[in-house]
């Protein structure tokens, strides 16, 4: 690609326009037969050329094929003034080579290098057990995170535990009157986990609990819960950090003071206001209330200035769609306090709906009125899960279906994405078996890599650098989730009819390498999504083997 680049750099050079602030983009067609890469540069620059989009397209088109770069096939002129690239095959077989040489780097950038972002997700509070949606945000917060790495930033992981306001005590009630065999409170926490929890903390604590000790234990008890379900789920925080220390640090006083010494407070009605509006809130909002306890928001500014005092430098938050209202707030906030504008970062997530038979459905009632993590960890795979989770955008509903999910059959996504890689791998082995050894990749002869099938795996592996890019450069970790299954597509089409183990030696040796290939990039994009490659997969080995034009000799 950067070779087309050049080559265009140097067409508008020579036909005399000014490539001066020019951004030269090319995209891959959505169909083959459009070419591999196309750009809209003559509909672009053809005002400062002076000429009409299509002549530009005609000009360049000349300049480009008189002086052809590395790989060049032919262009073509679609459309109003479209150029469409054909390269031929070679440029392909040169990404191979560049996928083996990276390994399990493919796919990383710089873009982001020296950043040091903190990650906030999940978050909830520590009253129960993490629900289902609070399920999904943690395997998109995961993801993200990889895929923020993946281009140079150093990422932490942190877990806030709103663990100083009153729901704490209303838990703590709730759990004590399950404890002495009583209903909880009318606007207490109803979930039957509660009625687990009790026994558990008598058998440590004994018959003589206090409300207080409930409370504390109950706290610590969920806390160890949402650890070893994140850890089903494979994600662990490098923070989890307590909204009790700002208190006791006198954090919260702290930023209070600054906010005042500012000037960007002011009294009424008994309350302490901070002028969010000033700083593009819709209306202002109350720091501290009339009778002196202070506001989620004013908490949550204390707790965002820590995290750059601590050195952060850029913040991102996962929220429910539920609290779409603070973002402003807490933004204007932090304007206020100094810090840059559009801090944090808020992502906001949609909640899951389960379905089961076709009709929605609540696993259990250990959450109450919610179906928790745990219970959907309990019927599938934490692999299942996470690429379930994956498959959407974050900002959109999601349908979890736990037929499909649990069905061991192609039309599962997840089982369908992980054969292709069970697949590459039973290449491998097959290739042991035979006793054919792979040539170094500096001498094997690629060029009989042209079967469309094979140019059809090359092409994607060639996009997928850009795919994470912009999935980070997005926080759309479902765009390498996209890729993933189109891959998998491709990979289960070569497969079933591209022999690898032949006794053409040369076509042997260039499918061995192009399967290390597609190993290696669905590796790494599995892993990026946090979900495991596995080598075998039994029931589809077994399938295999009486699969006849499977991709290698029965």
């Amino acid at each position: 690609m950067e070779m087309l680049v050049g080559a265009l750099r140097r067409a508008l050079t020579e036909i005399g326009v000014d490539i001066d602030g020019v951004t030269i983009e090319l995209t891959v067609p959505p169909r083959p037969e459009h070419g591999d890469w196309a750009t809209n540069l003559p509909l672009q620059v053809a005002k400062r050329a002076g000429v009409k989009p299509r002549d530009l397209a005609t000009r360049l088109a000349a300049a480009i094929e008189a002086d052809p770069p590395l790989h060049f096939d032919r262009v073509e002129i679609a459309g109003p003034g479209f150029l469409n690239f054909f390269l031929a095959p070679t440029w392909l077989h040169d990404v191979l080579r560049l996928v083996v040489a990276s390994g399990d780097r493919y796919g990383s950038g710089t873009a982001l290098a020296g950043s040091r972002i903190n990650l906030e997700f999940v978050s909830a509070n520590p009253t129960g057990p993490l629900h289902a949606g609070g399920g999904r945000w943690v395997a998109v917060g995961d993801a993200l995170a990889n895929l923020l790495a993946s281009q140079g930033a150093e990422v932490h992981r942190e877990y806030y535990l709103n663990d100083a306001g009153n729901q704490l005590g209303t838990f703590g009630a709730s759990l004590f009157a399950r404890y002495r065999g009583e209903q909880p409170p009318e606007d207490g926490y109803q979930g039957e986990y509660l009625i687990e929890m009790a026994p558990r903390m008598r058998a440590e604590l004994g018959d003589e609990v206090t409300e207080e000790q409930a409370q504390e234990w109950g706290y610590r008890d969920v806390v160890r819960q949402l650890e070893d379900d994140l850890a089903r789920i494979g994600v662990r925080f490098d923070t989890w950090f307590s909204e009790r220390t700002l208190h006791d640090r006198g954090e919260v006083e702290r930023v209070l003071g600054e906010l005042r010494e500012r000037g960007v407070t002011f009294e009424a009605d008994g309350a302490t206001w901070l002028r969010t509006s000033d700083y593009g809130d819709q209306r202002d909002r109350v720091l501290v209330k009339s009778d002196g306890s202070t506001t989620y928001l004013c908490n949550d500014l204390a707790y965002h200035e820590d995290k750059f005092v601590r050195g952060w430098e850029h913040l991102i938050d996962i929220w429910g769609a539920d609290h779409h209202g603070q973002v402003k707030s807490l933004q204007a906030g932090l304007v206020a306090l100094g810090h840059p504008a559009g801090e944090p970062e808020v992502m906001l997530g949609q909640l899951v709906k389960l379905l089961k038979g076709g009709e929605p459905v609540r696993l259990s009632k250990r959450a109450g009125d919610i179906v928790a993590l745990a219970d959907i960890l309990d019927e599938v795979d934490p692999d299942v899960c996470r690429l379930t989770f994956l498959l959407q955008g974050i900002d959109t509903a999601l349908t979890f279906d736990l037929d499909v999910v649990t069905a061991q059959s192609m039309e599962n996504p997840v089982y369908y994405v992980q054969y292709a890689h069970a697949r590459v791998s039973s290449i491998a082995r097959r290739a042991e078996a035979e006793e054919v050894k792979r040539v170094p990749i500096l001498d094997a002869n690629l060029a009989p890599l042209t079967h469309e099938r094979e140019l059809e795996l090359l092409r994607a592996l060639a996009v997928y650098p850009d795919v994470v890019a912009e999935a980070a450069q997005m926080r759309a970790p479902h765009r390498v989730t996209t890729w993933v299954r189109d891959f998998a597509k491709s990979f289960h089409g070569f497969y079933r009819d591209c022999r690898v183990i032949t006794d053409d030696l040369a076509l042997t040796q260039a499918r061995l390498w192009l399967a290390e290939a597609c190993r290696l990039g669905l590796k790494n994009a599995l892993d990026l999504l946090g979900v495991h490659a596995p080598d075998e997969m039994r029931r589809f080995d077994e399938e295999d083997r009486d699969t006849p034009g499977a991709g290698v000799p029965l």
